[in-house]
């Protein structure tokens, strides 16, 4: 079985994280980045996939050249192989184009299960999986709280808030987790010294047969015209109870601000 997990590469959310003052993208080129954490889970589900059965686990990711390190991080993980598509013509993509790259790529790598997380920690639309089912005319099965694949089928869990369900789907079919599948794996010494050996292909558009008028910022359906700071935070309003009205103020204020 061959399984591809679609990673992205993130700004970190702990570091300081910005907008490119030329075109309002988010600047994942001058910032610390990392694996989407939400992506650990999907390659932990395709690693478990693996290790129950038969097959090998590819990394795929799209970004510039710092999102090697995503790759990095998979095969550290135990992954088999990585493909980076990297293009300057790339930048400022959204959802749409990123679904076209993922697709082409995924036809070539001829995937039997992709996996993707629930969403990524810098956009977290969450639509890209759907989009890249559709293009590549295939079922999906998404959210998954628990997967099992037995043969041909793949049945998940899916928990909402006042009811859980059953879906499942044959393959080839695309498939995403939720933060509730799975406890992902931390590299060990001897996978991070594999990972070293492992193959990395770097793809171009070219490479997948696509041109830079097909994405990028000047084709994207969406744009971000404006960008503001954060306001510093405000100090908070105090409470005090010396003369026993201390919980009528509280009540007051919950109230007026209408946490109540």
């Amino acid at each position: 079985m061959k399984i591809v997990v679609c990673a992205k590469f993130v700004p970190d959310a702990t570091a300081d994280r910005r907008f490119r003052s030329e075109d309002n993208t988010v600047d994942r080129a001058g910032v610390d980045g990392l694996l989407s954490e939400l992506d650990e889970y999907a390659v932990e589900t395709a690693l478990t996939v693996k290790e129950s059965g038969d097959g090998e686990v590819t990394i795929l990711t799209v970004g510039p050249e710092q999102a090697a390190d995503a790759v990095k991080k998979g095969l550290q993980m135990g992954a088999d192989a990585g493909v980076h598509v990297v293009d300057d013509a790339i930048h400022g993509s959204d959802a749409v184009a990123t679904s076209l790259i993922l697709s082409k790529a995924l036809a070539k790598l001829d995937a039997d299960l992709v996996v993707f997380g629930m969403g990524s920690t810098d956009g977290g639309m969450g639509v890209v999986p759907a989009m890249v089912s559709e293009r590549l005319g295939l079922p999906a099965v998404t959210l998954g709280s628990e997967v099992t694949v037995d043969g041909q089928t793949v049945r998940i869990r899916r928990d909402g808030d006042t009811a859980s369900e059953t879906i499942e789907g044959t393959l080839p079919l695309v498939l995403s987790v939720s933060d509730q599948a799975n406890e992902p794996r931390y590299p060990s010494f001897k996978g991070i010294m594999a990972a070293k050996k492992k193959p990395v292909e770097t793809w171009s558009l070219a490479d997948l047969e696509l041109t830079a008028d097909q994405v990028g910022g000047s084709s994207a359906w969406t744009e971000v015209v404006e960008v503001t700071a954060r306001p510093p935070r405000s100090a908070g309003t105090i409470v005090t109870d010396e003369d026993g009205s201390g919980a009528a103020e509280l009540v007051e204020f919950l109230s007026t601000n209408k946490f109540l």
